[in-house]
């Protein structure tokens, strides 16, 4: 780890700064994972000392951090390590003052903790500006572009000044521990690495569901929908974890090129095969823990009557190669659903035949856990205990909890490993380059195809999981969600 680094953050005012940012690198701190050296430089407009912003951001980050490791004593030499500057990152001359605190001996990291419009001018600046070294590294929050031909844009504005070994584009899920786990579970078990493919898996399905609306987002959310915001990144960066093939080694570039493969491999969904393959849904007034709920077009911030945007999609996939040929990939994901759940579920094939008469074949299944109750289950058949039934099956499950056999307090914020990797010039679990253009060039296939069909967004009730239409997708296919 370099003893020696600036990690600027611009956006320090905003809601993922407080939410996520600072808690991570409170926690880090508190856990003596930081370097004494490192030193945080945060950046927003409005005009104010570094003790003044400290103390408006101390409470609300304070909510956010696990509350057995709050202490005033830690918060006081977390706050040591705290520079703020006043800046207007659109403006040239803002970056000066910037200039004068940074110093070439040391590691600069730059943290985009800002909307997508300002990378531009915010590279064009620090390159001008005489911030950047040949060391320096950026941090990228999603959205990576709104399309392939903005996404390439935007990855070549980067490009133009900083090495893309050092350019750190985020997705926060590939830092969960359980999406880590996830290559292990796969590649380091040999009971389980030996049965990953057609021969021995019926379908899988990968599921994203939140509780929360728009959030007051409304007014951007309408132009991205769900689509872009979260199947673009989250559900593509998953779906690659399961079906990629063993890189030659865990570095960045050996699971990269294993998940472009992947993205490459995937079968284009076009206007013959997308009314089959894709179904959109937009929620309606509903129902959430007893609680009346507004729908899409009910949101504070909401100026129309009606809108097409979706706020649900569920999608057949495949990926046509040798390994996953005939196995479907169902993704789902969408707003004020029935429970906040993030999963991956491998369905196993049933045996050819049941020599037991009394019970059905029961199917193996793997449910990867996300979130909430990080873990691993597996499902599976074992003998009822009755003198009157002898050989009667029942479904049983295995289950791995991951924080009651860690031994730990809490499980680590995926934002805390993202830092402590970026920090030490990690790039395994972070997004190449070409991993997000052929993502966006899939997701702009399926776009067109659904505007050229005219694929109307479904209504479903808020707090449900989703369209009727979403269930028949994969009903038809005698298969159904897991829920």
């Amino acid at each position: 780890m370099n003893k020696n680094t600036d990690l600027v953050l611009f956006g320090a005012k905003g809601d993922l700064s407080a939410r996520k940012l600072f808690p991570a690198l409170y926690h880090l701190h508190y856990c003596g994972l930081l370097d004494n050296e490192l030193r945080i430089v945060a950046l927003a407009r409005e005009d104010l000392t570094t003790e003044a912003f400290l103390e408006e951001i101390k409470p609300k980050m304070a909510s956010y951090v696990n509350s057995k490791r709050w202490t005033e004593k830690h918060w006081d030499s977390f706050a040591k390590r705290f520079l703020y500057l006043s800046m207007n990152f659109a403006e040239a001359d803002s970056y000066a003052s910037l200039a004068d605190v940074l110093d070439e001996q040391r590691t600069s990291i730059f943290y985009l903790a800002t909307p997508p419009q300002l990378f531009d001018n915010i590279c064009e600046h620090l390159g001008n500006s005489g911030c950047l070294t040949k060391s320096s590294r950026i941090v990228l929050e999603k959205p990576i572009g709104h399309d392939l031909q903005s996404c390439i844009e935007v990855n070549q504005t980067v490009a133009n000044y900083f090495q893309e070994e050092n350019i750190y584009r985020i997705d926060h899920y590939l830092g969960k521990e359980t999406v880590q786990n996830l290559l292990v579970l796969r590649f380091a078990n040999r009971f389980i690495n030996t049965q990953w493919d057609q021969s021995s898996i019926d379908h899988v399905q990968i599921t994203v569901a939140e509780t929360v609306g728009i959030e007051g987002r409304w007014s951007y959310y309408d132009k991205v929908g769900q689509l872009r915001d979260m199947v673009q990144n989250h559900l593509m960066q998953l779906l690659c974890l399961v079906a990629m093939e063993p890189p030659n080694s865990m570095t960045a570039d050996g699971i990269r090129d294993e998940k472009v493969k992947i993205l490459r491999a995937l079968r284009t969904i076009d206007s013959s095969s997308v009314a089959e393959h894709a179904v959109r849904g937009q929620y309606s007034d509903g129902w959430y823990r007893g609680q009346a709920v507004p729908g899409y077009l009910g949101e504070e911030g909401c100026e129309h009557t009606r809108s097409d945007t979706e706020t649900f999609v569920a999608i057949k996939a495949h990926v046509d190669n040798w390994r996953w040929a005939g196995v479907p990939f169902y993704l789902r994901t969408g707003k004020r659903m029935h429970e906040k759940i993030t999963e991956i579920v491998i369905t196993f094939k049933s045996l050819p035949h049941n020599i037991f008469s009394s019970g059905e074949n029961i199917p193996n299944r793997l449910v990867i856990r996300l979130q909430p109750n990080e873990g691993i289950e597996m499902q599976m058949s074992s003998k009822l205990h009755s003198l009157k039934d002898k050989m009667a099956l029942v479904k049983q499950n295995l289950n791995l909890d991951f924080l009651g056999t860690s031994g730990n307090d809490r499980i680590p914020d995926a934002y805390e490993r993202l830092f402590l990797d970026a920090i030490k010039g990690d790039q395994s679990l972070f997004v190449g380059r070409e991993e997000v253009e052929e993502s966006w060039r899939w997701c702009d296939a399926l776009i067109k195809a659904w505007n050229e069909q005219a694929l109307e967004v479904k209504s479903y009730h808020a707090g449900s999981w989703g369209p009727t239409k979403a269930d028949l997708l994969i009903e038809r296919d005698g298969r159904s969600w897991h829920e």
